[in-house]
Parts: structure tokens; C-alpha cells; sequence
């Protein structure tokens, strides 16, 4: 099956042409750029640089968030444009669980927290580890303050360390090691399971945005 993965969720975007389970091409970038100039050209050229014509394509698999609301709403519209046109299979895959893709099983036991920052001393996090070399989920994706995140970690008496490439702002506040990393598309191959419903696949952004809260607020009020 030849397949074409793209992960917009945050200000690195990752691009992937796979055919099974071999990376044909793969371009990263951390160029702080508007992904809604930048994704269909560079769709575009890495198909050519893989010798794939975009009606070979056989799955789209896109990163489905949490993350930057327009890098979602870009990546996972693209997505689905692309799935309905070419009638292929789509599937979404967590933002988060990707980013924990990127590391290896590093050590027996040990956790795995992505960390996005959302704002507010807060951040969209989750929990993986490595068991018999497959990433499990231990704690489900969610928006969560970096205190109470701290807590949990701390509570839970195991080794872990941070991942990301988003840490700027919140790099004080988080209480353990940090671990810099940057999305990688074809890591998203191993994470894929049920072909998601074109028709009604969303990104899920785990919190409202301000501007929706806000109109909800006028709308109570």
C-alpha cells in the first residue's frame, strides 16, 4: 500500500510518502511558516521525489491533534480533501502519540509524556510507554495544568521524561527531564488502526479556542 502522512498539528511540519512499511521520502521542518502556503506544494514534491503519482496513493493518514488550531484545521481539511478526491482510506492519529513515536523505548518502564504547550501555564499532554516494544497509552490524551501534570508525574513513582519541541515558554515550570524532539510523519504508521468516516473526521483540539469561548460566553450572556 503506498501511503502519504502529514503532521500540521504544531509549528514543525512533517511530511511522509510509505509504501507498506518502507520510508520512501520524509521531510521535517521547523520553519515557523504558514502551513496553509507551504502543505500542498510540499505534497506535491515529495509524491514526485517518490516516484508516486497521487492516484497510487492508497491511505491518507493525518495527525488529528491536540495542537495549534489552524495547523489542525489545515492538516486534517487537506486530509480529507485528499481522501474523498482520490477515494482512499483516512485515518487520524494523535498528535501526542506521534510525538512519543519519535523516542525510542528507551529504558523498561519508562514514561513517555509529550508535552504541547496550550497557554496559561497549562499544556495538552499525555502518557505512553513502551511494553514488549509496542507504545501503550497511560494516560489518555487532555488539556491539564503543568502543576497538576507535575502531581501526577511525581505520584506515580516512575522515571519519565518530557518530549517536545515547545519549550520556551514552559521549560521553568516543568519539573523533570526534557527531551527535544520534532514530529516525524512515518512514525505514524505503527499508530494507525480503524479508517476514520471522511464525512465527519474533525481535528480534536481537547479545549475550545478563545474566540469559541468567547462566543459562548456572549451567547450565555
Amino acid at each position: 500500500m503506498n501511503y502519504l502522512l502529514l503532521d500540521t498539528s504544531n509549528k514543525p511540519m512533517s511530511l511522509a510518502v510509505m509504501q507498506d512499511d518502507n520510508v520512501l521520502v520524509e521531510h521535517t521542518t521547523n520553519l515557523k511558516r504558514n502551513h496553509s502556503i507551504q502543505l500542498m506544494p510540499a505534497i506535491q514534491s515529495i509524491l514526485q521525489e517518490a516516484g508516486i503519482d497521487k492516484r497510487e496513493l492508497d491511505a491518507i493518514v493525518a495527525a488529528k491533534g491536540p495542537g495549534s488550531y489552524t495547523g489542525l484545521r489545515i492538516g486534517v481539511t487537506t486530509a480529507k480533501t485528499l481522501a474523498y478526491a482520490l477515494q482512499t482510506k483516512l485515518y487520524g492519529v494523535s498528535s501526542l502519540e506521534a510525538l512519543a513515536a519519535t523516542l525510542p523505548d528507551l529504558q523498561a518502564g519508562l514514561l513517555i509524556v509529550p508535552v504541547m504547550d496550550a497557554r496559561r501555564e497549562a499544556v495538552y499532554t499525555g502518557v505512553y510507554c513502551y511494553r514488549n516494544g509496542q507504545l501503550e497509552t497511560v494516560l489518555e490524551d487532555q488539556y491539564m495544568t503543568i502543576e497538576d501534570l507535575n502531581t501526577y508525574l511525581i505520584e506515580s513513582q516512575k522515571d519519565f521524561i518530557f518530549a517536545g519541541n515547545d519549550f520556551e515558554k514552559i521549560k521553568p515550570l516543568l519539573d523533570g527531564k526534557l527531551v527535544e524532539t520534532l514530529p516525524q510523519a512515518s512514525k505514524m504508521i505503527d499508530l494507525i488502526h480503524e479508517p476514520e468516516n471522511i464525512h465527519t473526521f474533525h481535528p480534536d483540539y481537547l479545549k475550545l479556542s478563545e474566540a469559541e469561548r468567547n462566543w459562548l460566553n456572549n451567547q450565555k450572556s
